[in-house]
């Protein structure tokens, strides 16, 4: 069976999807959204991450380091992080854990072992498993065999994606998948491409076309304020998502800044500047705007 990179399987999660569920985070992702509350799910290859709070300045880090040994230097890792090759040594031997290695090699069975571990979990509140990133379609092979093998279980599953995505490999999974989690970040395309790095051209398409054999369709529409959430831009997203025969409900989802340290950890500062979370008031005129299409509402995911 395939395998695919992992960084990150989170027991009761409540945001992805109905229920209980067991949502398992691949590594890899098209889009380099400026908000991403995972960051280090966006390159297709591990990563070490660091958390200086932790960190005890024992020095282990540089005493095994092969970059640094072969330049011949005493710096700390985290100093050089252009130069790292993402061995792992030094998070083998970090003592307090600050150094950390995002992403693991997993096999099939050993996601699904974990998932069947939480099953009267989803029989008591319908829940089930859910697959997000990333963007799980970066993995197509590796999340097709996850599908049929949940299904062999009798194990509820959701695919969460961006849609940015071969349209043949997303309509290939459509009958593996009950649900479908599909973000819906910007209507306007200049600004898509400014916020995401990627055209939503695809996107939007792929939506039209997963609704059409799809009949169970979660659109997630991230709030963000200043960049899609003035009333043309949600608009245009209720219109769209009020014409595709798939979508059963729109989940908006508030903006906040847990991807920041983050991505101090990664020493990356791609961010903008200081960006509020939407109010309640804010989020509530937003919810209303997708109403009078004849839209069923949640807040959150």
């Amino acid at each position: 069976m395939p395998s695919g990179l992992v960084f990150n399987i989170q027991r009761y999660s409540i945001q992805d999807g109905p229920g209980i569920r067991t949502t398992v985070f691949v590594k890899g992702c098209p889009l380099a959204c400026w908000w991403c509350h995972n960051p280090e799910s966006q390159s297709p290859e591990p990563e070490v991450t660091v958390i200086e709070g932790r960190c005890a300045q024992c020095g282990e880090c540089r005493r095994v380091c092969p970059q640094l040994k072969a330049a011949g230097n005493g710096q700390s890792a985290a100093d050089e992080p252009v130069r790292c090759i993402r061995c792992g040594a030094c998070v083998a031997v970090c003592p307090t854990e600050a150094r950390q290695m995002i992403g693991r090699r997993m096999t099939v069975e050993e996601v699904l072992a974990e998932i069947v571990k939480d099953r009267i979990f989803y029989d008591d509140s319908g829940g089930g498993a859910t697959f997000s990133g990333g963007e799980p379609l970066v993995q197509p092979e590796f999340l097709r065999a996850l599908l049929e093998a949940c299904r062999a279980e009798g194990i509820h599953t959701a695919v969460d994606t961006c849609g940015f995505a071969p349209r043949e490999e997303l309509l290939a999974l459509a009958p593996l998948a009950d649900l479908f989690l599909y973000d819906l970040k910007a209507m306007d395309d200049a600004q898509h491409r400014a916020c995401t790095g990627v055209s939503n051209q695809v996107i939007l398409e792929n939506l039209e076309a997963l609704g059409r054999v799809h009949d169970n369709i979660w659109v997630r529409v991230p709030i963000i304020p200043g960049f899609n959430d003035s009333p043309e831009q949600l608009d245009a997203a209720a219109r769209f998502a009020a014409s595709i025969p798939g979508v059963k409900q729109v989940n908006l989802l508030p903006y906040h800044a847990m991807g920041a340290q983050k991505l101090a950890r990664l020493d990356r500062m791609e961010r903008p500047g200081q960006i509020a979370p939407p109010s309640a008031a804010g989020l509530e005129q937003a919810a209303e705007r997708f109403r009078v299409f004849g839209l069923t509402i949640h807040t959150g995911g």
